[in-house]
């Protein structure tokens, strides 16, 4: 009883040590690494075959088809790639992560100390983050392999136990149980970079011959499949509350490697006999976990060659299992349109959702701003209750995103790149916001006026909206510059401001002799006052977008380079 909870603590102790170090390097690469990925994924055009090599190298380097596969379906929840694109990323996810396998197959015991001793000095010396990160990498790179002979080493019992090898034998004579039981770890597990981790060193344990394995290739490659099943769950659950498109894509995983393994099933012996003769020679025991790499690398480069020229038909496929519903709920300018709060564990993601959600966030108050200048124009009460509507929901847009940027903050994976192009995003965001809030400022002006009853001259309301609809072209400008539509101005923005400076000071003199003669009522002082100074404070703000366009190249560059 003592020797079989000691293999299975063993077991859960090794796994647990696997699937930490693994998880850790996947996040310290993505902080070594992370616009590089983004940059990866931005070689996306209308050719699957990047999109297939894009989700390749993400993965290889990520170690993690998971997180590739997360980051592609929040990227599609957002709008920011279309489904083909997803599907081809996944694709790619699914030879990338194979990778894994293989870095296990080579036997590196021997080292394993050595490394995690070397990837501790690294971090412990070192003074710039980035290095810091390089040493957090290669520690848990020590600590995967760690795990991997810590898992190695309470399995070699099983070998003797009559019991087991009886009901490996069953598993392996049976290959549809064995693909039950390759799902269900990885279900479990919820890492098939995990459990195939636990098959290629439980194959490595020698039969009663003390040579061939006591499963034997032909009975790991149905668990190996099973494995491959497995690993779609992740995907499933990273699609539940999102779009339509992200539940697609995660269906194309799914229907990628359920069809590959119905195909496969058949042909267990002659596909092993094939691996075998790629694969290096010698005793079983010996070359079987290079085997299983290569089975699982054959497997899903074999599946990525038939399905690519078929991505028409897995996008027609999926779009049946899931059509598309009627739109019956409203549309709220409060709820963003592509933030993911799934992907706060993915800076580089989240990040690009960030750049595309301001963006967006920017051409609401371009509408606003146009609809209280619309609005002062037709001298309209119901229009300018319409607009002030907007603009509340618009502010709590807004909280929204701050909240969002604070939540990265906090989770503590920002690079120091990262955290600076959040910081020219909250820039950003804060004169947005303080334009939406002088919109609603001007509104209330009006409106005030008009529980008063109190009326602005024909010649105060055409300067109104003249001076309105100047900072509508200034606010256009910014975002131009911001944007690099065009080369930022500084000063054509200048000069625009002092125009509407020029008219502010014209307006307040025009009105002064209108109270003068008695044409306009001396409580409008105030009033009027204040609307030109929140007009005044408008174009300010308009000023220090521009500021943002020319001293923060890297959040230009970032906002210019959305993955479409």
């Amino acid at each position: 009883m003592k020797e079989n909870l000691q293999i299975i603590f063993g077991l859960l102790g090794g796994l647990a040590v696997f699937i930490f170090g693994m998880n850790m390097m996947s996040e310290c690469l993505q902080k070594v690494a992370g616009e590089r990925m983004k940059q990866i994924l931005a070689l996306l055009t209308k050719n699957p075959i990047l999109g297939v090599l894009a989700g390749a190298l993400t993965t290889a380097v990520l170690q993690s088809s998971s997180a590739t596969t997360v980051m592609a379906i929040g990227f599609v929840s957002a709008g920011l790639m279309n489904l083909p694109q997803a599907i081809s990323i996944i694709f790619g996810a699914n030879i990338g992560t194979t990778m894994t396998a293989q870095l296990i197959a080579f036997k590196i015991s021997d080292y394993i100390y050595a490394i995690i001793f070397i990837g501790f000095l690294v971090f412990f010396v070192g003074k710039s983050e980035k290095i810091k990160s390089i040493g957090q990498t290669v520690f848990s790179f020590g600590l995967l392999f760690l795990g991997i002979e810590t898992m190695g080493s309470v399995m070699k019992p099983l070998a003797e136990s009559p019991i087991f090898t009886d009901l490996i034998g069953r598993v392996s004579d049976i290959p549809v149980l064995g693909v039950l039981v390759g799902t269900l770890m990885t279900l479990v597990v919820q890492s098939s970079s995990a459990t195939i981790a636990v098959l290629q060193n439980f194959a490595e344990q020698p039969g009663p011959d003390g040579v061939t394995s006591i499963i034997g290739l032909a009975g790991a490659i149905p668990i190996l499949l099973g494995d491959n099943i497995g690993t779609t769950i992740t995907a499933l659950m990273a699609s539940v509350g999102q779009s339509r498109d992200a539940k697609r894509a995660a269906l194309a995983h799914c229907i990628f490697n359920i069809s590959g393994t119905c195909i496969f099933i058949w042909f267990v012996k002659p596909f092993a006999w094939f691996i075998q003769n790629i694969s290096p020679k010698g005793p079983e025991v010996d070359v079987i976990s290079r085997q299983i790499a290569n089975a699982h690398t054959t497997f899903n480069v074999v599946m990525t060659i038939i399905w690519v020229p078929l991505i028409w038909l897995m996008v027609k496929i999926v779009m049946r299992i899931l059509p598309e519903k009627s739109k019956a709920a409203e549309f709220s300018l409060s709820t963003p349109v592509y933030l993911d709060e799934k992907l706060l564990g993915q800076p580089t993601a989240a990040l690009q959702l960030v750049a595309k959600e301001v963006l967006h966030f920017g051409d609401v108050i371009a509408a606003n701003l146009n609809g209280v200048e619309e609005a002062v124009r037709q001298d309209d009460r119901s229009l300018l209750q319409a607009v002030s509507d907007r603009i509340a929901q618009t502010n709590r847009l807004a909280q929204t995103i701050t909240e969002y940027l604070s939540n990265l903050f906090s989770g503590g994976v920002l690079t120091e790149e990262q955290a600076g192009q959040s910081t020219g995003f909250l820039y950003v965001l804060s004169d947005m916001t303080r334009i939406n809030e002088l919109c609603s400022e001007v509104v209330r002006g009006m409106e005030e006026r008009e529980t008063n009853r109190y009326k602005y001259s024909k010649e105060a309301m055409e300067n109104l909206t003249k001076s309105l609809s100047m900072i509508q072209e200034m606010y256009a400008d910014s975002l131009s510059c911001l944007l690099g539509h065009q080369e930022p101005s500084a000063e054509h923005l200048v000069k625009l401001k002092g125009e509407v400076s020029e008219l502010d000071t014209q307006m307040r003199r025009a009105h002064m002799k209108r109270v003068a003669k008695g044409k306009c009522s001396p409580n409008l002082t105030t009033p009027f006052s204040n609307l030109l100074l929140s007009i005044d404070r408008m174009s300010n703000s308009c000023l220090n977008l521009a500021d943002a366009a020319i001293n923060h190249q890297e959040l230009r560059y970032f906002l210019q380079n959305q993955v479409n």
